[in-house]
């Protein structure tokens, strides 16, 4: 028994002539909605707890030197290169939204 029917045993065999099997079709459930309702999808509030959580005392600050940051590399005025990524003040930001999203999850 050589190596490739020792692995041969365990895995099946692929050859590209043969014809592709198809998935079985799952049985389409009739919904339950009347026809032509969509339902709506609940607004995602993660941008306006991330944009307060910018606001807020806590990240203010750090939020700032990000965009100041911003600014000078977007006017030509960083070095070359520079992409001001901001660890600390992401790291704030999502330290804030979390538990406030994960209360609205509920």
């Amino acid at each position: 028994m050589g190596i490739a029917d020792f692995f041969s045993s365990f895995m099946p065999t692929v050859h590209a002539d043969s014809e592709p099997i198809e998935p079985a079709k799952e049985e389409s459930v009739e919904d339950t909605s009347a026809e032509g309702e969509e339902e709506e999808e609940p607004e995602d509030v993660h941008p306006a707890i991330r944009e307060e959580c910018k606001q807020s005392a806590k990240c203010r600050e750090l939020t700032q030197h990000f965009e100041h940051c911003q600014e000078r590399v977007e006017s030509g005025g960083g070095f070359k290169g520079e992409d001001c990524v901001e660890e600390l003040m992401m790291h704030c930001v999502d330290e804030c939204a979390a538990p406030k999203l994960f209360s609205k999850l509920k």
